[in-house]
């Protein structure tokens, strides 16, 4: 593992602006993982009202064709990715079943619910079983014959993978998919991929990737970044370092074209005593700043200004799913649809929670006033301190870091310092202004003076 420095060499640095400069719109919508493992859940027509009236949530995926949950979508414009059951993959290798399978299963309900797209299995890979994964790409193919011949043309096949499908990750240029899978499963499923123009869905989860040493670095939070030796790029969060590894494996196969969709992520709320890392605190630091990330357009440093189709696991907490108490507590909503904790995913309300503080996420913190109130590194900061701050600014994709660039109206004087309050400030003021919008892990102070100057205003 490639170790990194405190702050960026100037050089570096300078590239990250140069890539930071443009200004992006973030975008709130996401889609989510609506697991149905539960004796408590609400009805599926009060779950598809309730996502379409209050949340901005424009997209589910369901692990089965449950008709019920179709019909419950049906003139929602909330999109549905479907799921065949593993179990089926080898009957459905064969065109006539498949016609079968989509006269049954889709025919009836599309384009009235607006099924997208039907992935074909769960994380095959892992499952070891050499039959279904033979099987895998075959009933991929018949699937999608099976929708022409039915004269449906607007609904992509694909199927989702864990990180397991990588013999190597790490660090994201040494990506490659695992020896006897590359060239005999993984080329010919992209080639279907490329032909079709449908995505490579991965589920790549930091969760599973965590150490006590990458807390911040898993969790989208401030931190030194990791430093990639053999492409030159530096990583701020394990989910880009994640998906350029993926992104990566398949250029080695000469499909680095071909659209890549995140099938699953998130982070737990509550697990057992010997996961100290599983909290509240820390299932909104990673979520929260997920879907900001992903929405950005910022991209990853091997895919930039791209933006990533994202489902988050999960919809609801489900109290039959089996293990210990982490697989019951993935959910953003309990079952009376009232949020577990707060993202910025419900419509017409303000986000009351910020990642990475300690205060009670259903207890309201008002916004300063604005224009009043301006967001500054405090005395005792170190130059560390300060260059880690622009660093983890700049590269969320919610501030535009032109004017600290040589030649912007914020440049001079040309002192880590004084970029260092433009980068802080500007956080500050576009994610709402609230306090902990300035914590900064305690280097961040809010002032009444204004430390605009010259050509900077701020």
């Amino acid at each position: 593992m490639a170790t990194s420095a405190a702050k960026l060499t100037p050089i570096l640095f300078i590239s990250l602006l140069l890539f930071l400069s443009q200004t992006f719109t973030i975008v709130f919508s996401i889609g989510v993982n609506y697991g149905t493992l539960a004796n408590n859940l609400p009805p599926p027509t009060q779950v598809a009202s309730f996502l379409k009236t209050k949340t901005t949530i424009d997209s589910v995926k369901i692990f089965d064709t449950n008709p019920d949950m179709l019909r419950a979508f049906a003139n929602t414009g909330i999109s549905v990715t479907v799921t065949v059951g593993n179990g089926d993959i080898p009957s459905l290798s064969q065109l006539q079943n498949s016609r079968n399978w989509v006269n049954a299963n889709i025919a009836p309900f599309h384009p009235q619910t607006r099924i997208n797209r039907i992935v074909v299995g769960n994380e095959i890979m892992a499952t070891a079983d050499k039959n279904l994964i033979g099987k895998l790409v075959p009933a991929m193919r018949s699937i999608h014959q099976a929708l022409k011949l039915a004269g449906i043309n607007d609904i992509q096949v694909t199927t989702p993978h864990s990180l397991g499908i990588l013999s190597s990750s790490d660090p994201p240029s040494s990506g490659r998919f695992r020896r006897g899978y590359d060239r005999v499963i993984f080329a010919p499923m992209l080639q279907f991929l490329r032909e079709t123009k449908s995505p490579f869905m991965v589920n790549p989860y930091p969760y599973f990737g965590y150490s006590p040493r990458d807390n911040n670095y898993a969790l989208f939070k401030r931190n030194r970044g990791k430093h990639d030796q053999v492409t030159g790029k530096t990583y701020f969060n394990m989910f880009d370092a994640q998906l350029d590894a993926v992104y990566t494996a398949m250029s080695k196969l000469g499909y680095g074209d071909v659209d890549i969709v995140i099938g699953e992520t998130g982070w737990p709320s509550i697990g057992d005593p010997n996961q100290p890392y599983v909290n509240m605190e820390n299932a909104i630091s990673f979520n929260w700043n997920l879907i900001r990330h992903v929405g950005s357009g910022v991209g990853t440093p091997l895919m930039p200004k791209r933006k990533f189709e994202t489902y988050i696991f999960s919809l609801f907490n489900e109290n039959l799913k089996p293990g210990p108490t982490v697989e019951k507590n993935w959910g953003l909503f309990h079952p009376d649809l009232t949020p577990v904790y707060e993202v910025g995913l419900m419509r017409g309300r303000h986000v009351r929670h910020a990642p990475g503080q300690g205060s009670s996420p259903t207890t309201p913190t008002p916004a300063l006033p604005a224009g009043k109130q301006w967001c500054v590194p405090t005395q005792t900061a170190t130059d560390a301190q300060l260059q880690a701050n622009i660093n983890y600014v700049c590269s969320q994709g919610t501030v535009d870091c032109k004017p600290i660039q040589a030649g912007g109206a914020c440049f001079n004087p040309d002192s880590l310092k004084a970029h260092a309050v433009y980068a802080m400030n500007a956080y500050y003021q576009k994610s709402g202004r609230h306090a902990f919008n300035c914590d900064f892990s305690k280097t961040g102070v809010i002032t009444s003076a204004d430390p605009s100057h010259d050509t900077c205003k701020m």
